[in-house]
C-alpha cells in the first residue's frame, strides 16, 4: 500500500486538477484522513500523506465547513500520536495551519481555529524538552512558525498574548529564542497598527496590550477582532510607501513599557541570524515610525554595525530605516558614508552580479535626508561625477552590470549637463564623461563587428538605446552612431532585426526625436547603393525586411527603394538561384504593401505599378503572382482614401501598428481561420486507455506443450546456448502492451466521432526508453474501441506510469488537445516467458531453469558481501494447498515450466532486457513457501510486493 500512496501522491502533486478529474476531492481527502488514522501505516508514509494538505489545501478543502472538519480530524491524529514521533507531529502542525488559513477558518473565528491556537500556545510554553531530548525542541520551533503564519494572515490574532510571548523569549536560552523574537516582533507591529486604526486608541490601550495576557477573544462586536481587519496595508510593509502615509498613534513622551520592550528586542538582535535580524529591525522600524512619542535614536546603538555590515539583507534594512527616519536618525556624515559604501559595493570584485545590481539600484533610489526631487530614478545630490566615475562601464563587465553602470553614469552626466548648459564646448568634466560613454559604445560596436557573440550584440544594442535615450540631442555623438550602425549592417546583415527593434524602441520612447528616421534613412542608403549582383540571397531577404520598415516612414523618400525593387524583379538583374523563390517574392510584396499607403504615393504610382505588374506577369511563384495582381488592381482602381481604408483593416483597434501576416495578406485574419489553425484545449479529459488481454504468443503456447524429448541435455550447455542469444543487439528487449482507446464517461457530443488521433506519451522516470507517438485513424462511440499497442523498451524492468495526451480532429474540423489519465504499467505486466529458440521443448526449458537456478544460487553464496546482482529470497504466506494451486494457475500459468500436479511448482519469468526471476513454490505444513532466485537483486522488492498482493487477495477469498 505504501508504494501505491507514493505513486498517487506524486500524481496529485504533478497535476492536482488532472488527478481530481478521475476522482472527487472529498473521496480523496477521506482516503487521506483514513490512512492517517490507521496505526498500521508507518510515519514516513503519513508524512507523505500530509503533503497534499500542505501544498494544495484549497483543492481538497473547498469550503470552510470541510476545512474545519479536516482540522478537527488532524488534531485528533495529533493528540493520539506518540510524543516521540516529532517529525510527523511537526508536519501535522504545518498541515493544520495550511488548512485553517486557506479555508478561511481563522478569519471567520471557527471553533477549530480556537482549539488549534490554544494547542499551539500550549506547545510553545512547554519547556520540558530542556531536560529531555533536544530533538523535541523542533516541535516548539514549528509551533512558533505556525503562530507567526496565523498572525501574518490574520493580523491582531495574538495581540492579547504580547506579555506571554515576551516572557517566553526571555526564558528561552536555546536556538528557539530566535523564533520567539520574530513572533513577538510581528505581533507587536500588528497590535500597534491595529490601534492606529481605532479612533479611541491611545497610550492606555497600548499599555494594556503590553501587560495583558487574556484568553483568545473571538467576539464579533470587538472592533479589534482580526476578522474585522479589511485593510491590506497591514499585510504589507508600511515604510515602503510614500512619506506621510504611515498611520500614527499618539502615546505621549511617557511610554516606558514600550521602550523597554523595544530595547530588549534590539539587544537580542545581536543573537539572531542576519535574515532574522533584518526582519526584526524592519518590523521595529515600522513600530517606531507609527509612534511619534518614541524617538528614532533608539536605533542609534545599532547603526555602528549596520553601516559597516557586509550582509545584503541588513544593508537593505538600513536603507529602509534611513528612508523612514531621514535626518532624525542619520547625520550628513552617515549619509555620505552610506553613499560611498554603495559605490564601493557596486564594483566590489568579490560580489556576484545580482548583488552589484542591487547596490546600483539602491543608488538610483537612495533615500536622502532632504530630497529635492521625486521620481522612479532620482540620483542623490552627493553623487558627483568624480564619485560616480568609479562605476564607469568597461567591455569586461558582465552584460547586466555593464548596462546598469551605463545607465547610472548617463544620469550623472545628464544632470551635470543640465546644470551647466552654458558650456557650449564639451570640454568640462561632464563632456569628457559623455565622450567616454560614447567611446565605450564604439568599443562594443567593434567587438560586434569582429564577430562577437549574440549576447554581445544584444548588449551593444541595449547600450546604444540607453545612450540615445539620454543623449540623443547631442548631434556629435548621435550622428556618429548612425553612420557606424549603417556600416555595421552592411557587413553583418543578420543584425537587421536588432536595428529595426532599436529604431522602433527609440521612436516609441523619443517621439519628438528624429534619430530613428535618420537611422532608417541611412540604412536605406547603404542598401540601395550596394551592387545587386554581389548581394547574397540571405542578405537580400534581410534588405527587404529593412526596406519594408523604411517604407513605413512618411518622411523618407522612397524613389531609391523602388529602383532597388525594380532591379530585383527585372529578369536580367535577378541573382542566380533566387528567381521564383516564394520567400523573396513575399519580401518584395511586403515592401510594396507599405508603399501603397505611403504619403508620397502619387509620385510613386507609375514605378510601383510597373514593379507589381512585372511580378504579376513574370514571377515564378503562383501565390506571389496572385497577391501582386491584387495589389496592382487596388492601386490602379481605388482612390488613395479607399486604398488606405482597405489596407488599414489590418490595424489594431487601439490604433497600433499594422499586423503583418506571414503570407502578405492585406486583410486581418478572420475568426474562422484563427479557430481552424488553433489547437483548442478540451475542458475535461475526453479519452482513456483501458488495458486489454493480449493474445497468447507462440512462446507461451510452447511452454504448454506436453511433448517429451528423448534425453534431457546438460543444464550447463543449455544455459550457455540460451545466454549466447543476448549477444545480438536488441534481442528480446521490448515489452508489448495492448490497450483499447475509449471515450471517458458520457463526454461532449462534439467528440463522439473524432479522427486523426495522435497519442503522445511521456515518461515519469528513467526506467524506460522514450516512446514514439501512436496514431489512431478514428474513434466512434457506437463502434468497438480501436486497439492500441505500446512497445516499451526497458532500461530497468520496474513499475512505472506514463503521462498521456492526445491531439485529434473533431467533426467540425477543429483540432483539440486533451490529457488522458496516466497509463500505469504494473510490475507483472513486464513478465515474459524466457526467449528460448523455437525448437526447444519443455524438457530443455526445465533444464535451462535448473542451470540458471544453480548459477544464481552459487554466485549469490560465493559473492555474498561483494557487488553481485544475483540474490535469493524466501516469501512465506498462509495458504492451503488448493489455494496455492489457484494462485499459481491464475497468475503464473503461462510461465509454469513444471507439471501443475507436481509437489514443487516452478515458474520461469523473463523481464527484458535481460533479467530473470525463478520461483520454486511448494506447500509446507505451516505455510506456502515461494523460493525466489534472480540475477537482478533490485527486483526482489517489487516481486515481494506482487506476491503479497496476489496472496492477500487469495487469503481474503478463503475467509
Amino acid at each position: 500500500m505504501a508504494s501505491n500512496w507514493v505513486g498517487r501522491i506524486s500524481s496529485f502533486s504533478a497535476g492536482p486538477s488532472f488527478f481530481l478529474s478521475g476522482t472527487s476531492a472529498d473521496s480523496f481527502l477521506a482516503e487521506l484522513l483514513r490512512e492517517l488514522r490507521d496505526d498500521r501505516a508507518s510515519y514516513s508514509v503519513k508524512v507523505l500523506l500530509l503533503s497534499p494538505l500542505c501544498e494544495h489545501p484549497t483543492r481538497l478543502c473547498r469550503s470552510e465547513t470541510v476545512g474545519e472538519e479536516t482540522a478537527m480530524e488532524l488534531m485528533s491524529v495529533f493528540i493520539n500520536c506518540p510524543p516521540k514521533s516529532v517529525q510527523f507531529r511537526c508536519h501535522l502542525l504545518l498541515a493544520l495551519t495550511s488548512v485553517l488559513v486557506c479555508s478561511g477558518c481563522v478569519n471567520n473565528c471557527s471553533r477549530a481555529s480556537q482549539d488549534f491556537l490554544e494547542l499551539l500556545l500550549q506547545i510553545a510554553q512547554d519547556t520540558s524538552d530542556l531536560q529531555g531530548d533536544v530533538a523535541l525542541r523542533s516541535l516548539r520551533a514549528t509551533a512558533c512558525d505556525c503562530l507567526r503564519e496565523l498572525e501574518a494572515c490574520s493580523p491582531g490574532l495574538l495581540s492579547q498574548h504580547l506579555e506571554l510571548l515576551g516572557g517566553l523569549r526571555h526564558r528561552e536560552a536555546s536556538w528557539i529564542h530566535q523564533a520567539y523574537a520574530g513572533l513577538q516582533t510581528l505581533v507587536l507591529r500588528n497590535a500597534v497598527y491595529q490601534l492606529t486604526r481605532e479612533t479611541e486608541g491611545g497610550a492606555e490601550h497600548l499599555k494594556a496590550l503590553l501587560g495583558g495576557n487574556t484568553p483568545v477573544a473571538w467576539e464579533a462586536e470587538q472592533d479589534s477582532s482580526p476578522a474585522n481587519i479589511r485593510d491590506s496595508t497591514v499585510l504589507s510593509s508600511l515604510i515602503l510607501g510614500p512619506l506621510g502615509t504611515i498611520p500614527t498613534l499618539q502615546t505621549g513622551p511617557d511610554c516606558k513599557e514600550l521602550r523597554s520592550v523595544l530595547s530588549s528586542l534590539l539587544e537580542d538582535s545581536y543573537l539572531l541570524t542576519p535574515l532574522c535580524q533584518a526582519a526584526l529591525l524592519h518590523r521595529l522600524t515600522e513600530v517606531v515610525a507609527m509612534l511619534p512619542g518614541v524617538p528614532p535614536v533608539i536605533f542609534r546603538a545599532q547603526l555602528l554595525r549596520l553601516l559597516g555590515t557586509s550582509e545584503l539583507c541588513l544593508f537593505h534594512t538600513t536603507l529602509l530605516m534611513k528612508g523612514a527616519f531621514t535626518d532624525s536618525l542619520f547625520s550628513a556624515e552617515d549619509e555620505s558614508f552610506l553613499l560611498k559604501r554603495l559605490v564601493l559595493l557596486s564594483q566590489h570584485p568579490l560580489l556576484s552580479t545580482p548583488e552589484k545590481l542591487f547596490y546600483m539600484d539602491c543608488i538610483l533610489h537612495f533615500p536622502e535626508n532632504r530630497p529635492i526631487g521625486f521620481g522612479d530614478e532620482t540620483l542623490p545630490v552627493l553623487l558627483t561625477p568624480a564619485l560616480a566615475s568609479a562605476l564607469a562601464p568597461t567591455v569586461f563587465d558582465d552584460s547586466d552590470a555593464m548596462l546598469a553602470r551605463l545607465n547610472l553614469l548617463s544620469l550623472v552626466y545628464l544632470e551635470e549637463e543640465e546644470e551647466e548648459e552654458e558650456q557650449v564646448e564639451w570640454g568640462g568634466e561632464e563632456g569628457r564623461g559623455v565622450a567616454y560613454l560614447y567611446e565605450h559604445l564604439a568599443s562594443l560596436l567593434r567587438i560586434v563587428d569582429n564577430g562577437g557573440s549574440r549576447e554581445t550584440a544584444v548588449t551593444f544594442f541595449r547600450s546604444a538605446f540607453l545612450f540615445l535615450f539620454h543623449f540623443h540631442h547631442v548631434e556629435r555623438f548621435s550622428d556618429g552612431l548612425t553612420g557606424q550602425l549603417g556600416g555595421l549592417y552592411l557587413r553583418h546583415t543578420h543584425l537587421a532585426p536588432h536595428l529595426i527593434n532599436l529604431a522602433d524602441r527609440t521612436q516609441e520612447k523619443l517621439p519628438h526625436s528624429g534619430w530613428a528616421v535618420g537611422l532608417l534613412k541611412a540604412l536605406q542608403g547603404v542598401i540601395t547603393g550596394a551592387p545587386l549582383p554581389e548581394i547574397p540571397s540571405p542578405d537580400l531577404h534581410r534588405h527587404l525586411k529593412v526596406l519594408a520598415r523604411v517604407a513605413e516612414e512618411g518622411e523618407i523618400p522612397q524613389q531609391s527603394t523602388l529602383r532597388f525593387l525594380s532591379s530585383i524583379v527585372t529578369a536580367s538583374c535577378t541573382p542566380p538561384g533566387v528567381s521564383g523563390a516564394w520567400r523573396l517574392g513575399n519580401g518584395l510584396l511586403g515592401v510594396c504593401r507599405h508603399l501603397l499607403v505611403h504619403p508620397s504615393l502619387d509620385s510613386l504610382l507609375l514605378p510601383l505599378a510597373d514593379v507589381l505588374l512585372h511580378i504579376a506577369r513574370r514571377y515564378g511563384d503562383t501565390d506571389i503572382q496572385d497577391h501582386a495582381r491584387l495589389y496592382y488592381t487596388l492601386l490602379t482602381t481605388l482612390s488613395r482614401e479607399k486604398l488606405a481604408g482597405v489596407l488599414a483593416q489590418g490595424r489594431n483597434e487601439g490604433g497600433g501598428q499594422v499586423k503583418l501576416r506571414t503570407l502578405s495578406s492585406i486583410m486581418a485574419e478572420g475568426e474562422g481561420l484563427t479557430n481552424a489553425i488553433t489547437i483548442h484545449q478540451a475542458e475535461e479529459a475526453v479519452l482513456e486507455l483501458i488495458q486489454s488481454q493480449p493474445e497468447e504468443t507462440p512462446t507461451e503456447g510452447k511452454l504448454k506443450r506436453e511433448e517429451m524429448e528423448s534425453a534431457p541435455p546438460e543444464a550447463a550447455s543449455t544455459l550457455e546456448a540460451y545466454r549466447g542469444q543476448f549477444d545480438a543487439p536488441g534481442f528480446a528487449a521490448n515489452v508489448t502492451l495492448n490497450y483499447r482507446l475509449t471515450h471517458l464517461g458520457a463526454g461532449d457530443p462534439r467528440f463522439h466521432q473524432i479522427f486523426s488521433i495522435c497519442l503522445h506519451f511521456s515518461l515519469t522516470d528513467d526506467h524506460y526508453e522514450d516512446l514514439s507517438n501512436v496514431s489512431v485513424p478514428c474513434l466512434f462511440r457506437d463502434r468497438p474501441p480501436p486497439r492500441v499497442t505500446l512497445t516499451l523498451k526497458p532500461r530497468r524492468p520496474r513499475p512505472t506510469a506514463l503521462h498521456a495526451s492526445a491531439v485529434f480532429t473533431a467533426q467540425d474540423g477543429l483540432t483539440w488537445f486533451t490529457p488522458l489519465p496516466d497509463v500505469r504499467v504494473a510490475f507483472q505486466q513486464v513478465f515474459r516467458a524466457p526467449p528460448t529458440p523455437p525448437d526447444w521443448g519443455p524438457v530443455r526449458i526445465r533444464s535451462l531453469f535448473e542451470g540458471l537456478w544453480d548459477r544464481i544460487t552459487r554466485e549469490s553464496e560465493e559473492e555474498e558481501g561483494a557487488a553481485s546482482d544475483c540474490s535469493t529470497s524466501l516469501f512465506c504466506c498462509q495458504l492451503t494447498p488448493a489455494a496455492l494451486v489457484a494462485v499459481v494457475t491464475r497468475h503464473f500459468l503461462p510461465f509454469l515450466v513444471s507439471d501443475p500436479s507436481d509437489e514443487e511448482l516452478r515458474v520461469f519469468l523473463f523481464l527484458p532486457p535481460r533479467s530473470h526471476l525463478l520461483l520454486k513454490i511448494r506447500s509446507e505444513e505451516d505455510a506456502a513457501h515461494f523460493s525466489i532466485a534472480t540475477d537482478t537483486w533490485s527486483l526482489l522488492t517489487h516481486m515481494n510486493s506482487h506476491l503479497l498482493d496476489i496472496t492477500s487477495s487469495q487469503e481474503n477469498t478463503q475467509l
